[in-house]
């Protein structure tokens, strides 16, 4: 599978960020110019939005963010999905949580 350009910008401000713990340190603090010196791509944020980087490579720490609630009328679901939902089920909790959270459900013990 091919990557495009945007893919190519995360994919090389991750592997820096992993191998280079200054550029790492500069990433947290001043994202947008990290990555636009490092990569030279632009990054233009809708109006009022602001890009959070969070340096999660502690290995002996669970990461766990809490994303924003989702706006439900903008949810498209697929043929499956609302299969399940019709006959009721509920696939949206599940997908999430697993998409979200990988390492963390491993963890869980009830």
């Amino acid at each position: 599978m091919e990557q495009n350009k945007e893919e190519e910008v995360l994919r090389l401000v991750i592997s820096k960020a992993w191998e280079d713990v200054n550029f790492r340190r500069i990433l947290v603090s001043d994202p947008i110019k990290a990555i636009e010196n490092l990569t030279g791509a632009k990054i233009v944020l809708p109006e009022g939005k602001t890009l959070v980087i969070n340096d999660q490579t502690d290995t002996s720490k669970v990461y766990v963010n809490i994303p924003s609630e989702p706006n439900i009328d903008d949810i498209e679901l697929t043929e499956d999905q609302l299969e399940i939902i019709a006959g009721g089920g509920q696939t949206v909790w599940p997908d999430l949580i697993n998409s979200l959270f990988p390492a963390l459900k491993n963890y869980i013990i009830i």
